[in-house]
């Protein structure tokens, strides 16, 4: 897969209207919220142009019996990958536009963590504007290595959710 980072491009919030529309489409009824989440969902940020998605259900289990319905348009599906109580879903292959992350709405802890992380990025430009030139320096350093790029940005990313964490935490209660 090459690494591509590119400035923010605001015919991102199309493409996630419109895959939301298709991924209400499938899940109705168990569907609770949908979410425009990771880098592509703050303005100005640089990103890698994968539109993240997360929709957010009333129970997990009943995603499975979709599963046909999202290779329909296009996704594989991938179960968990690494994050239990979640399904998994790309489309594109190694040219990916989308991933869908969904959750049960009993799981507070990873959604609050990727609404936090945004929100956190789109009310600091300045913290967003740094992520973006790190993932632009290590996109040119790693362009074809995942695994050097992604441990490039680990400790940067790891920063930035406990503080936005932090500041979620704050913010919401108010």
């Amino acid at each position: 897969m090459f690494i591509r980072v590119v400035p923010y491009d605001p015919f991102w919030e199309v493409e996630y209207e419109n895959e939301s529309q298709m991924i209400r489409n499938i899940l109705k009824d168990i569907l609770m919220e949908i979410y425009h989440i990771g880098s592509t969902a703050v303005k100005g940020l640089s990103a890698k142009p994968i539109i993240d998605i997360m929709p957010v259900v009333t129970n997990i289990s009943l995603v499975d019996k979709h599963n046909e319905e999202f290779v329909a348009i296009g996704y594989e599906c991938m179960g968990e990958f690494g994050i239990e109580r979640r399904r998994y879903f790309r489309k594109g292959g190694d040219n990916r536009t989308h991933q869908i992350h969904i959750f049960e709405q009993s799981n507070h802890k990873d959604i609050n963590r990727h609404i936090a992380v945004r929100d956190f990025l789109r009310t600091h430009p300045d913290i967003a504007l740094e992520y973006g030139e790190l993932k632009m320096e290590l996109a040119y350093r790693f362009p074809e290595d995942i695994e050097g790029y992604c441990a490039g940005k680990d400790a940067f990313v790891k920063q930035l959710e406990k503080d936005a964490l932090l500041w979620y935490q704050t913010a919401v209660r108010r």
